[in-house]
């Protein structure tokens, strides 16, 4: 009896297996593309092409203006060093029309805290000492390391560039300097400052 059970059971599993599948796909078609999607450029789907900084030959200051200086250097100062700067890297003034390159420098003080360790080093003498004669005796001492922190002024200069036709930003840096000196030792340390600024230019 239980093996004539088994055997109308698997009859009508193989019957349910057999017996069509109620669910039928089906699709429907795509509707046509509108008629402007074959002249449409997504831009975005695409990476931007690198930039060529070699087209920029010429330059001229934003908005005709002279940079703005400090009471440690003068407009003209930092205008002479930037253009010197711009100069060694194939970039001359722009006699007339639209520039390649509009071009933005400005000069401040801004303030650093500076760390200084002095060291007075170790010398002999008596005292607490390790050696022959026990843990007191002749040995070295001295005064640990000192650790002080100052704060120190400093003059930043930074140079913006900017694509003369379009006015977006293309490259901008910064170097700072120390403010001690004669005016000729500062007209210097202001030179290479900017040469330090412009060393990454053009960006790689």
């Amino acid at each position: 009896m239980p093996r004539r059970f088994a055997v109308v059971l698997l009859c009508l599993g193989l019957a349910a297996c057999q017996s069509p599948n109620p669910y039928v796909a089906s699709s429907n078609p795509l509707p046509p593309a509108p008629p402007q999607a074959a002249q449409t450029f997504d831009a975005s789907a695409y990476p931007a092409a690198p930039r060529d900084y070699g087209r920029y030959r010429n330059w001229a200051w934003v908005n005709n203006q002279l940079p703005v200086g400090s009471n440690l250097a003068d407009p003209a100062q930092i205008a002479e060093a930037v253009s010197n700067g711009l100069d060694q890297r194939g970039l001359r003034p722009a006699r007339s029309g639209i520039p390649d390159l509009r071009v933005a420098a400005d000069l401040h003080v801004e303030r650093r805290l500076q760390q200084v360790t002095e060291d007075y080093g170790y010398g002999g003498g008596y005292g607490p000492g390790y050696g022959p004669r026990g843990p007191y005796g002749y040995g070295a001492y001295g005064p640990p390391p000192v650790t002080r922190t100052y704060e120190i002024q400093v003059l930043v200069v930074r140079i913006q560039l900017y694509d003369g036709a379009s006015g977006q930003p293309l490259w901008s840096a910064s170097a700072e300097t120390g403010t001690q000196g004669s005016e000729s030792q500062r007209a210097d340390a202001l030179r290479q400052a900017v040469e330090k600024a412009l060393m990454a230019y053009p960006p790689s």
